[in-house]
């Protein structure tokens, strides 16, 4: 059965270095949370201190009614996945499998059913009797998950679990892991630096830096309308614009910025104190949201450009772009993607205009 997670307060220090700074977060029953940043941030720190292997300075962890924040790691009901899968080469799938469960002195009957159902549940049946030298990368991984779900855990802990796969298999097991958390109704916590597959798993995930929480939200919420630079320029790729509020007023904001005035809704203003005429802000814009037209277009939040490059990366198409200064002065950096392939698009050296939805104009502090 599924429980929630929280973290309240949650202190950790390594000498002088504040890992984990007071950080507070509910996960719900069943949920997939992630947590990202950059390497240093404290998300593996908070994870090992969800799990026991740290014990945190100050603060609570409690899964479901039960504060553990004292209790030794086996004692809190919680499945580890580590990036390294830790097999034992020695043994058979089904004995790495089994290991926890010889530990907690489960029957042997009851045991054999249990890695049974975990081996069915990452499709690795068939491999039982394999040692691990005679297993992929991906079914190894597969392996290690088995055995962090045959303790049947409340909560389920990843650490960069896909980090050693190529992009292909990552990609699959991606779909895996969050089909057998959603089937086995498992609330799962999962650290990784892999924005993509956050963005594709998480339910809701929360940005770390410098040891504190950032951001917290849904993954469409967190891209589409970030709270600052930090998880703007962390979270995907963007273009930033440097501007000056110039009016505020009827659901819109105007930014005065170098290439010109912006139109922005009122709506992806970070928060309001910021959309006060006279106000400094950074302007977010998606490569997604920047189309490219003919050159001479007009229109809200239309420019003139010129193309620096193009990019092919297979599924889409990458489009450096230089946008001409309103009033002299450098160039100003803007990078576009479009689906399908490079035919029809504008080439290098092309004078171009470019055109990006008030919608998908975040602005920041």
């Amino acid at each position: 059965m599924a429980v929630p997670v929280k973290i309240d307060d949650a202190v950790k220090y390594f000498g002088a270095v504040h890992a984990v700074d007071h950080i507070s977060i509910d996960i719900g029953a069943g949920e997939i949370f992630f947590l990202l940043g950059p390497s240093g941030c404290g998300k593996t720190t908070l994870l090992r201190t969800i799990a026991g292997f740290h014990e945190v300075d100050s603060g609570r962890i409690l899964i479901g009614d039960r504060d553990v924040t004292s209790l030794p790691p086996y004692r809190r009901d919680t499945g580890m996945v580590f990036q390294s899968y830790a097999l034992w080469p020695h043994m058979t799938v089904a004995e790495n499998v089994a290991f926890g469960l010889d530990i907690r002195r489960v029957p042997k009957a009851e045991a054999a059913r249990r890695v049974a159902d975990a081996l069915d549940a990452v499709h690795m049946s068939d491999r039982a009797g394999y040692k691990p030298n005679m297993l992929s990368g991906g079914q190894q991984q597969r392996v290690a998950l088995a055995r962090a779900l045959v303790v049947e855990p409340k909560c389920l802990l990843l650490d960069e679990p896909l980090s050693n796969l190529d992009a292909k298999l990552r990609i699959e097991m991606r779909t895996e892991i969050r089909r057998i958390c959603k089937t086995r109704g498992l609330t799962a916590i999962y650290v990784t630096h892999d924005q993509k597959e956050a963005l594709s798993i998480a339910d809701r995930l929360a940005i770390l830096n410098g040891g504190h929480v950032e951001q917290i939200g849904a993954p469409v919420d967190v891209y589409r309308h970030p709270k600052n630079r930090f998880v703007a320029g962390f979270i995907g790729e963007a273009n930033f614009l440097e501007g000056t509020v110039s009016s505020a007023g009827g659901g819109s904001v105007t930014v005065a910025t170098a290439i010109g005035d912006v139109v922005a809704s009122a709506a992806n203003a970070a928060s309001p104190p910021i959309a006060a005429a006279g106000a400094r802000v950074t302007l977010c814009i998606r490569p997604e949201a920047v189309g490219i037209g003919a050159a001479g277009a007009t229109g809200e939040n239309t420019f003139r450009a010129r193309v620096a490059r193009l990019s092919y990366q297979g599924d889409v198409a990458q489009t450096a772009l230089e946008a001409a200064p309103a009033a002299g002065g450098q160039p100003v950096q803007f990078s576009s993607v479009e689906l399908g392939s490079v035919a029809g698009l504008a080439q290098a050296g092309d004078e171009v205009s470019i055109r990006f939805p008030r919608d998908h104009v975040s602005v920041l502090p």
